[in-house]
């Protein structure tokens, strides 16, 4: 293998690992901002139907 032919390979596989950190970084966004929608969304459906206590209740564990 010549000297070229190593460079090819390693910018060929250091474009993949950087096209795989970009579709893991995209997913990661992508799953926090639905996260984020459907917490907006019950809050608008709460809202809607005319309920002024919309708001999350946090139920501490039993001891």
């Amino acid at each position: 293998m010549t000297e070229q032919e190593r460079q090819e390979d390693d910018d060929r596989i250091t474009a993949s690992l950087a096209g795989l950190a970009v579709a893991l970084f995209l997913t990661v966004v992508g799953l926090y901002l639905m996260e984020k929608l459907a917490t907006v969304s019950r809050l608008e459906d709460c809202l809607l139907q005319g309920r002024m206590n919309c708001e999350r209740i946090e139920i501490s564990p039993l001891r």
